[in-house]
């Protein structure tokens, strides 16, 4: 049967034959510059993402020490009132906002780079709406951000920075697809869906619409697409021309096992101290002060340093031993890995935790740590910075 449309990728005006192969010649030639096109794109991005989990793991350390300082001493003044006065309450508002805060730290972390999932049962919703003060920065002037939550939702398990990673995305993304002024949409519902094997499964259907005529992009696309797959789910897209676009991500829900445990309700109780002695190690001013306050309201000895040449002289000059070294790991003038072992060498024997707010994949393109030693990461609270010494020093 003849057909006379024209090849993909030729001009009308190209004759199809030639008497030679260069018209297919120049079909081939055209989708291998179409593949090298899209190729640059994804490079593009993943270029424009390295550079931004760059600066954001800069910027993170920086957040995260003002954080532990907001964390620590609201626990410090949890421990001070009584349970279930108003005192009390307001504080419970402050920790909850600055867990929160960590939260935002971290999906912003997690805009470049790719780490190992931590599942977890969470509400979409509620994901969603602690997302929203940054989805509305990012979206900026002249584009509004709706919500509409759907009721009733089950459960999804999968991890929350990813989930926080794949709306992100998808803002940005819709966001380039606007020329100017228009609106973003988010959106959840439960649906049925049909699994592989045709039986009917409950799924959470999270939906970002924008009023944009540009295409949807594929860059961001394909990571949210790979997210969303190894999840058991599927992303569907609809664009029509003119009227804006809409990505569906339909998320499994969660199917509790018997015997899960539900989650333990939201309290305060005091970490278990001490007697020892502790040499604490940080530049920070800020951090150094409310680490000390909190150890020795446990019962610890604490020497501060506010630096590696103190800590050493602090070391040379203490007569009774030092049970353990909490140093930070980045320190201008010395970090944290070369200071250890000249402490380990004045006091034998000697304990160690490290400490940093920068995010563990840019502590490993800074320096070497030594392989099974603990770190703490920043923000920390009053539980966590004592459960890691008292572990250490039990010799957990």
């Amino acid at each position: 049967m003849n057909d006379d449309r024209a090849p993909a990728g030729s001009r009308p005006d190209q004759p199809l034959v030639q008497g030679d192969n260069r018209p297919a010649e120049e079909i081939e030639r055209r989708r291998l510059a179409a593949e090298a096109e899209q190729l640059r794109e994804q490079l593009d991005h993943t270029r424009r993402m390295a550079a931004l989990g760059r600066l954001a793991g800069g910027v993170s350390h920086d957040f995260n020490n003002m954080l532990s300082v907001i964390l620590a001493n609201t626990a410090m003044a949890l421990d001070l009132v009584e349970g279930g006065s108003s005192l009390h309450r307001h504080l419970m508002e402050i920790r909850s906002a600055a867990a929160r805060s960590v939260d935002i730290n971290r999906h912003l972390l997690a805009l470049s780079r790719n780490e190992p999932a931590h599942p977890r049962v969470l509400d979409v919703n509620e994901t969603i709406t602690n997302t929203l003060g940054m989805l509305e920065s990012l979206v900026g002037d002249g584009i509004a951000l709706h919500w509409q939550p759907g009721a009733g939702l089950p459960p999804v398990r999968m991890d929350a920075t990813h989930l926080g990673q794949m709306l992100i995305t998808l803002c940005a993304d819709a966001c380039e697809a606007i020329s100017g002024v228009g609106s973003v949409t988010l959106a959840t519902g439960t649906v049925v869906v049909d699994r592989a094997d045709g039986a009917p499964a409950t799924s959470v259907a999270l939906t970002v619409r924008d009023s944009g005529r540009g295409p949807v992009r594929d860059p961001g696309l394909t990571m949210v697409r790979d997210m969303v797959r190894r999840l058991g789910g599927r992303v569907e897209v609809d664009r029509v021309p003119g009227q804006g676009g809409t990505v569906r991500l339909l998320l499994p829900a969660h199917e509790p096992g018997e015997g899960e445990p539900r989650p333990a309700l939201e309290t305060f109780e005091r970490p278990v101290g001490g007697t020892e002695t502790l040499l604490i190690v940080d530049d920070e001013t800020s951090i150094l002060k409310i680490a000390q306050r909190m150890l020795e309201e446990l019962g610890y000895t604490v020497l501060p340093a506010a630096g590696p040449a103190h800590a050493l002289r602090l070391a040379q000059h203490y007569s009774g031993p030092i049970h353990l070294l909490l140093t930070d790991v980045v320190m201008p003038e010395m970090g944290g890995h070369d200071l250890v072992p000249k402490i380990q060498a004045l006091h034998p024997g000697i304990r160690v935790v490290y400490m940093s707010g920068y995010p563990l994949h840019l502590i490993a393109n800074l320096v070497v740590l030594d392989e099974g030693l603990p770190l703490l990461a920043k923000p920390f609270s009053f539980p966590d910075l004592a459960g890691k010494i008292r572990a250490v020093l039990d010799g957990g």
